[in-house]
């Protein structure tokens, strides 16, 4: 019987967008995603030091940890430019996962690992022998709770670190990271890959031109789609707390993110949150499903929204193959594997699983300086993660969908529209390889500017994400550096040293 897959889950310089005068309508793409991935120009590549010059035409090389979903996509970007960076290793414990990992990237036999303390001890052997690490950089993409221990022991190695977010899941761990990072002063970068897809480069340059004055508040709204819920918050491995974090921090933390990004230099004063685990709980259980607690054997699942058998055997049996039903097996589904799959927590009575985090949450954000931010996280829509976001300034607003948006300048009553596309067909419109391609560019050049973010930035959207947390659980306003103060206080007179038992791959 399958059991959940309890491993895999995930202010710089401006593009240069041609505008229309007080409009600020985008129009091309954007140079400074475009250069990296064609053509690198680099300072390095323009010094006369012909060592320089080799060493920013080299691609970087890459270790992946974690080769499910997220780990997926990142390693895609390698081998769609080689010129950048080169996956030489990877850590994988499931055996079709990390054969495909294994065939995409055409790793050697040496290279290959079924764990992550495995590679690190290869690693340590690499240093000893050689005085290197076995790759320049680490994408960490294994379950959230993991990240701390992996990210830690990797940092000490000297690898520059790309973390699936959240980067862990308790206030403290983030804390550890970043001060590892900060320790060891490696290149830091965080899955917020809302950031760097062409939409939000494009909303990032309306904001910061200050054409239409300031934003005063910003209304954001994020579907995640009724199945897409119940595959991942409820059957899932972020549907319960013990075993991975509260929804709002495994799904939305780079919602809040976007966020701060957005109001950026200003940061979070106070939140407050309201959310609850209203439907997926066993008193909404249709009276017609009985005593059943499998979808496969339930007298009234043609009737349910929520239907394991719709959401995966169905689409397996008509050829689709990808998501979610891939996620759920070991290597490429077929009708074989997603029935016996049905027999685990992906095929259990969305009324009868063990989930407990919310299905919808409202957070309020006041900055400092006084302007505000209202975010929905919401289960229930049609829409799969397809932001909805209003940001109301001072002479005008902006209105958008993540796929184009509408600038309306209240002083002139001109409305334009702009739809800024993706360069690539990678997820999040662009944003999975924007941000693997700002990560990469950011290690070749030793700068962690070019990823647009820093360390104590990352974990202060995280800490905002907490306090929100703590305000819906405890029905309270809270002041976030007040709360950060609160945590590393409690750390120190707890011991930063006090690590959580290693957990295997």
């Amino acid at each position: 019987m399958l059991k959940k897959l309890q491993f895999l889950s995930g202010k710089s310089s401006l593009p240069a967008y041609e505008k229309v005068r007080g409009i600020g309508a985008i129009s091309g793409t954007d140079p400074a995603r475009r250069g990296p991935l064609t053509n690198p120009k680099t300072k390095a590549a323009e010094s006369s030091t012909t060592e320089q010059s080799t060493a920013m035409s080299e691609p970087i090389t890459v270790v992946i940890i974690g080769a499910g979903q997220r780990g997926k996509a990142y390693g895609r970007y390698a081998v769609a430019y080689p010129q950048m960076c080169k996956i030489v290793a990877v850590a994988e414990p499931r055996p079709r996962t990390r054969e495909y990992a294994i065939k995409q990237h055409a790793l050697p036999e040496n290279a290959v690992f079924t764990s992550w303390q495995d590679l690190h001890a290869a690693s340590a052997r690499s240093i000893a022998e050689t005085g290197k690490p076995l790759a320049d950089a680490l994408v960490v993409s294994v379950q959230d709770q993991m990240h701390v221990e992996v990210v830690e022991a990797f940092a000490e190695h000297g690898y520059h670190i790309l973390c699936e977010k959240p980067l862990a899941t308790t206030p403290e761990e983030c804390i550890r990271i970043a001060d590892v990072a900060k320790k060891t002063g490696v290149i830091f970068g965080v899955g917020h890959v809302l950031r760097y897809s062409p939409y939000n480069k494009a909303v990032i340059e309306i904001i910061r031109s200050g054409q239409l004055g300031k934003p005063v508040n910003i209304v954001h709204v994020e579907p995640v789609g009724y199945f897409h819920f119940a595959h991942s918050f409820v059957r899932g491995n972020w549907g319960n707390k013990k075993t991975s974090s509260f929804s709002l921090l495994t799904k939305s933390c780079h919602d809040i993110d976007i966020l701060c990004h957005y109001l950026h230099p200003e940061t979070p004063k106070r939140v407050s949150s309201f959310g609850s685990l209203t439907h997926f709980r066993k008193e909404s259980k249709p009276k017609a499903a009985g005593d059943a607690t499998k979808c496969m054997e339930c007298s009234d699942e043609r009737n349910c929204a929520y239907s394991a058998k719709k959401i995966y055997v169905d689409p397996v049996s008509q050829g689709n193959v990808g998501w979610p039903a891939a996620t759920i097996t070991d290597g490429v589904p077929d009708i074989e594997s997603i029935t016996e799959a049905m027999q685990g927590a992906y095929g259990t009575c969305v009324y009868e699983s063990d989930n407990d985090v919310v299905d919808h949450q409202v957070v309020n954000l006041e900055y400092s300086d006084g302007s505000t931010c209202s975010f929905t996280m919401v289960a229930f829509t049609e829409a799969i993660c397809q932001r909805w976001t209003r940001i109301h300034f001072t002479h005008g607003e902006l209105i958008g969908d993540m796929d184009s948006f509408t600038v309306t300048d209240f002083r002139t009553g001109r409305t334009s529209r702009s739809r800024p596309e993706p360069e690539d067909q990678s997820g999040h419109g662009g944003g999975d390889w924007g941000l693997m391609g700002s990560f990469v560019q950011a290690v070749k050049e030793k700068n962690q500017a070019i990823l647009g973010t820093t360390i104590d930035e990352i974990l202060k959207s995280h800490l905002t994400v907490f306090a929100a947390e703590k305000s819906r659980r405890d029905g309270i306003v809270i002041n976030v550096d007040e709360y950060e103060k609160q945590v590393r206080d409690g750390m120190k007179v707890n011991g930063i040293d006090n690590k959580p038992q290693e957990t295997s791959l």
